[in-house]
């Protein structure tokens, strides 16, 4: 498989894992990595982590995620962080958008592309999550609405702001339930996201965006996935919360690249 894109396996680990199991978890990741391999990987743990996770990651090409930001800089917004803290902690990447976010927390496609484009004034890249619901999927609206959120949160933006963006396709049926969408479904699904961004913002530029897969990635089906062509890596929830289940999905990554 021939691709210029490098894989990239991100690990989200919600609201999970204390200081010392974020540092031991990282730990383990960060030497099974070293410092440098054919694909990137990227961390996500709770914010109270952030720090300290960055300080065992040093020394090593693992990267660090937050798992939300806001927009604004700074002010009277209690229990948010802003794009700016999140780089004064050591992170490089931003999960945005993520279903758990906009199911229970009120996350709306204008917020999310205000996020999108603060995270991008501030140098971080935006992982942007999209993707419908079991109800969405089996009344056939699945394109229609994965790509409305895609353009609602790109809209405005150029392709030159806009070169960092990571999309990340996560089916909300199969997010923690075990069910995964059929390799060859999600890379219908990839492609269309390719082909819409082409549409929207250039072709060149939209070949050059990695385009994620994430719901019930495990060791098991990660190397099936990541063949699709279309498929540049994961996003990985429960899986990344065991280094003997994740680093095998890093390997499937590497695998990707030298492929």
């Amino acid at each position: 498989m021939s691709s210029t894109r490098t894989p990239l396996i991100a690990g989200n680990w919600k609201l999970h894992n204390t200081l010392a199991d974020s540092q031991a978890l990282a730990g383990a990741i960060a030497s099974h990595v070293g410092s440098g391999l054919a694909c990137e990987v990227v961390l996500g743990p709770v914010a109270t982590s952030l720090t300290a996770v960055k300080q065992t990651l040093a020394g090593s090409a693992v990267g660090l995620a937050a798992q939300n930001t806001y927009w604004e800089d700074s002010g009277a917004f209690t229990g948010e962080l802003s794009p700016a803290l999140l780089l004064d902690a050591g992170c490089s990447h931003c999960i945005i958008g993520h279903s758990e976010r906009r199911q229970f927390f009120g996350d709306t496609d204008a917020g999310v592309r205000k996020k999108v484009s603060a995270l991008l004034v501030h140098k971080l890249v935006p992982i942007l999550c999209v993707g419908e619901t079991l109800e969405q999927r089996e009344a056939g609206q699945t394109l229609e609405v994965v790509l409305g959120q895609l353009e609602a949160a790109t809209d405005g933006l150029d392709a030159v702001a806009l070169a960092p963006l990571v999309v990340a396709y996560e089916p909300i049926w199969a997010i923690g339930t075990g069910r995964t969408a059929k390799p060859e479904d999600a890379q219908e699904v990839h492609a269309a996201i390719r082909a819409r961004l082409a549409e929207l913002k250039g072709e060149s530029w939209a070949n050059t965006v990695r385009v994620l897969y994430g719901g019930s990635v495990k060791p098991t089906n990660a190397d099936e996935l990541l063949s699709q062509p279309d498929i540049d890596g994961a996003l990985v929830g429960g899986a990344s919360l065991s280094a003997e289940n994740f680093l095998p999905i890093i390997d499937a990554g590497v695998r990707r690249a030298e492929s």
